[in-house]
């Protein structure tokens, strides 16, 4: 039996504006409608003798990756808060450690949440050989078969072949031009380097006090002082933002004599870009990719994805768009690695299409940011059954209720009473509030806020079961 350790922060620039801050691409569906590729990372294991995983994320995707493990069945999985992105090195070291404070020593598969694996019986088969080679005190990694000569990734070359199909580590290179990644693919003894390791806890932290003891001490003292709130983790931010930042390739992989490679070839990509997820997607007879609502004419080799809105293409290829309530992105598919370029420009002119959609998820629900304009703003608010807004109060803004569907218990001030469907209630500006969903179904309402600021820091809290301040 294993441990997966999933690996999910990031922010995922590159798929923007799908990806954002707030909403990175490892919870989003990209590749299935389904599920995110988060879900899909920890369905794939179905079938498989494993514990239930620690996920590692940042404090700002805590409730997004709660709500994606609860639909999943997975209430009580654990949750890792990184306070600041250490890299991965250190991420998995809190996991070792959160692992063997347990009272076991259990064997870590580390993944990544964000990449798609298309054959999952054959990186099952994979996976039994990594684990077989870990039970003997291995460091493995994943090394992909490579398709073509890609610059993008980094590489690992074989060495001596193992028993249960592993390879020795003989060295890990960075990311070749293209004539170097072309002698590589012809030599047949480079594979692409994963990201994703199997390893047994104590041997990992044992490597990586001889490797990097200042991860490893940083590590420790922000596990002692740990939190626990919920299923969330919360290490000491002080002691775990003094931690060296480092990845495990170059803090114990390079340097430990027990790093090997078990080979995979299971149509494995990293969804780096827009141009990945063409790759890997279901093309038609023009080799278009298509998701939404989407009407094309003489148009090939495109990547089209419509969230809201009709989108219409005639008379071009090779382009990737993508629409989203707020935003539109048009690239040529062979510039999409740039995308993050426009990310940055819209971080250096404080615009909010980086950090969040018009969408924004809360621990209870979501809310759409519907219009906008001088001293009004109208939000569609959709509360989960049993869920509970934060009792609180506002210094600059009144709101107008409206019940779509579904039924609202209100505190207003003193006093708290049901609002049921297309019935509405006003709550003053400086008026202690809350909003409930006492009922089985979801609650739907309009609101409209009025007054002369109306940012979402204009609320102090007074009591907030999801413990936020």
């Amino acid at each position: 039996m294993f441990l997966p350790v999933i690996m999910a922060g990031g922010s995922g620039s590159r798929l923007w504006p799908l990806s954002r801050q707030l909403n990175p691409k490892q919870f989003l569906p990209l590749v299935d409608a389904e599920q995110s590729l988060l879900q899909a990372t920890i369905k794939r294991l179905e079938g498989l003798d494993h514990h239930l995983p620690i996920l590692i994320c940042n404090e700002q995707h805590r409730f997004l990756a709660a709500e994606q493990l609860r639909q999943l069945g997975m209430e009580d999985a654990r949750i890792l808060l990184e306070p600041v992105g250490r890299n991965t090195a250190p991420a998995v070291a809190l996991a070792a450690l959160q692992a063997t404070a347990l009272g076991d020593d259990p064997i870590l598969l580390v993944l990544a949440a964000d990449h798609l694996i298309q054959n999952v019986e054959a990186f099952h088969a994979s996976l039994g050989c990594a684990l077989t080679l870990a039970e003997e005190g291995k460091l493995v990694t994943f090394g992909i078969v490579p398709t073509h000569p890609e610059t993008g990734f980094g590489y690992l070359e074989k060495g001596a072949a193992l028993a249960h199909g592993g390879f020795v580590v003989s060295r890990f290179v960075e990311k070749p031009d293209s004539k170097t990644a072309q002698a590589y693919l012809d030599s047949g003894q480079y594979y692409w380097n994963s990201g994703m390791f199997i390893l047994r806890a104590s041997r990992y932290l044992q490597e990586l006090g001889r490797f990097a003891p200042a991860i490893l001490e940083a590590c420790r003292a922000s596990f002692e002082n740990a939190q626990q709130d919920m299923h969330f983790t919360r290490v000491n931010a002080e002691a775990f933002s003094a931690c060296p930042e480092n990845s495990i390739d170059y803090a114990v992989m390079e340097h430990t004599a027990d790093a090997v490679v078990v080979p995979l070839d299971a149509g494995w990509s990293d969804i780096g870009s827009w141009s990945a997820l063409w790759e890997t997607g279901d093309k038609d007879g023009e080799g278009n990719v298509l998701k939404g609502d989407v009407l094309l004419e003489r148009t090939q080799d495109s990547y089209v994805h419509a969230t809201h809105r009709l989108v219409a293409t005639v008379g071009v290829d090779n382009l990737v768009i993508i629409e989203t309530k707020d935003a539109v992105l048009v690239a040529h598919k062979d510039q999409v690695q740039d995308v993050k370029k426009i990310v940055d420009q819209l971080k250096s002119c404080k615009r909010h299409e980086h950090t969040s959609h018009r969408e924004v998820y809360r621990p209870w629900g979501v809310y759409d940011s519907i219009d906008n304009g001088l001293r009004y703003q109208v939000k569609r608010i959709t509360v989960n059954p049993g869920a509970k807004l934060s009792v609180q109060m506002h210094h600059h803004r009144a709101e107008h209720w409206i019940v779509v569907s579904g039924t609202a218990r209100v505190t207003n001030g003193a006093k708290t009473y049901l609002v049921t469907e297309n019935q509405s209630t006003y709550i003053p500006i400086g008026q202690v509030h809350a909003l409930e969903n006492p009922g089985v179904i979801p609650l739907e309402l309009i609101e409209v806020q009025s007054g002369t600021y109306l940012g979402e820091d204009d609320i102090v809290r007074f009591a907030d079961k999801y413990g936020r301040n």
